[in-house]
């Protein structure tokens, strides 16, 4: 009986380990979705910052193609020098909560100078920094998170949050910055409003991350090397 009993108690709890193993899957994804929809909110209403900001100081469309092509190109080899020199050896001595926060805390701090200073020159550094750190860290970063997700639930869910959500967070983001601009609120207001978003942002990508290492420790051959190590020792 007490072998019996010893048999139903571990499947019972592989059971509970599968089911608690799926929550987690589960709630990771609806994480990794709204860190989506906040990377498109403040991408959102920074590119209409962009606009009203280069529309004052340019009134030619030549010189705004200058501008963004210039801005383009600086992206580029920000990104391309980013991921080879700083990336791999951020992650591998701060780890993935630290390269999943580090943007938007940037974010954070140049939608607070931009609320200050809200000027062209503002605007630029604040965009290459922002698009070249996306593109070189956070969005490598946000890819981290499904390595524990099982095949088919990777692929559908990243395929749902890379249009669905993309493109549905700009839609309503844009809706939103319109409303709030008809309410009255400037560009430094609308400004100031992005910074707790992007401090929310951040501590989302540290409880993706804090998640993510949960979800390994969980994974059936993380389970069962710890259930081999204990029948090793066991009497």
């Amino acid at each position: 009986m007490a072998r019996l009993g010893s048999i139903l108690k571990e499947h019972m709890s592989e059971i509970d380990v599968r089911y608690l193993r799926r929550w987690l899957i589960v709630a990771g994804l609806l994480g990794i979705g709204a860190f989506t929809v906040l990377y498109t909110v403040l991408s959102t209403f920074l590119y209409f910052e962009q606009a009203h900001i280069v529309s004052r100081a340019f009134t030619e469309p030549g010189q705004r193609t200058t501008l963004f092509a210039s801005i383009d190109l600086a992206v580029n080899l920000l990104t391309v020098l980013t991921q080879l020199f700083v990336v791999a050896r951020l992650v591998e001595r701060f780890g993935l909560a630290t390269a999943l926060a580090l943007v938007p805390l940037g974010v954070a701090a140049g939608f607070a100078v931009l609320g200050l200073y809200p000027t062209l020159a503002v605007l630029v550094v604040f965009q290459v920094i922002r698009r070249a750190g996306n593109y070189a860290l956070t969005r490598p970063a946000r890819e981290m998170l499904y390595t524990v997700v099982p095949r088919e639930d990777k692929y559908k869910s990243k395929n749902f949050n890379d249009t669905v959500v993309y493109r549905g967070g700009d839609a309503l983001s844009g809706w939103a910055f319109a409303l709030l601009r008809a309410a009255g609120l400037g560009l430094a207001a609308l400004a100031w409003l992005a910074v707790p978003l992007a401090l929310l942002w951040a501590a989302l990508g540290v409880a993706l991350a804090r998640h993510q290492e949960v979800l390994r420790r969980r994974s059936p051959s993380a389970v069962g090397a710890a259930r081999a190590a204990r029948c090793e020792v066991r009497p």
